[in-house]
């Protein structure tokens, strides 16, 4: 819990820079595909967290998996900072909490879409047209499919949870014939 508290603080930091100077677009890309690549390579991501390792040694590797990204100098300062503080273990929690406050910011949310069959276009732009509506945001929908879910659809913004599979009611009604309810 504590290491999201940390890495939601300096995601906030950095996005009160990026509206200060109008660059949080540019921040986001940067941080993102940068924290991409560090969570796929795990043998990078272990050098760099890694205090068996020589701290001068570990920020000339960072240093030049960082060169041909050609950042920002704000974003390779923050990338650097956050090496010093030893916080350069947070970045996928950072990344992930700016990515979300950029898109609050903009008045965007990010919804997931889980279906049990294929959807057609018109279908899920009807879905995403009546989150929006709902929500008063724009919303950017993940599209997935499960067919363990029978039938139906299972929408996710945030907390919000809209259960509409049958699989959830098949369950739901099983448990009220336990408790010996009518359905």
């Amino acid at each position: 819990m504590k290491n999201l508290a940390i890495a939601r603080r300096y995601a906030k930091a950095l996005l009160l820079i990026g509206k200060e100077d109008g660059q949080i677009d540019t921040y986001r890309e940067e941080l993102d595909a940068f924290a991409k690549l560090i969570e796929q390579e795990k043998s990078l991501q272990q050098v760099l967290v890694n205090p068996l390792y020589d701290v001068d040694g570990r920020k000339k590797v960072l240093a030049r998996v960082m060169d041909p990204f050609n950042m920002s100098k704000t974003m390779t300062t923050f990338l650097l900072f956050l090496f010093d503080k030893g916080r350069i273990g947070f970045l996928s929690s950072i990344n992930d909490f700016l990515q979300k406050f950029a898109d609050e910011l903009k008045g965007v949310a990010r919804a997931s879409l889980v279906s049990a069959t294929e959807l057609s276009s018109e279908a899920i732009e009807k879905i995403r047209s009546a989150l929006s509506k709902r929500t008063g945001k724009d919303i950017i929908l993940e599209v997935e499919q499960d067919p363990e879910l029978i039938g139906g659809i299972v929408t996710r913004i945030g907390d919000l949870v809209l259960d509409g599979s049958v699989k959830t009611q098949l369950l739901n009604m099983r448990e009220s014939l336990k408790r010996g309810e009518s359905v």
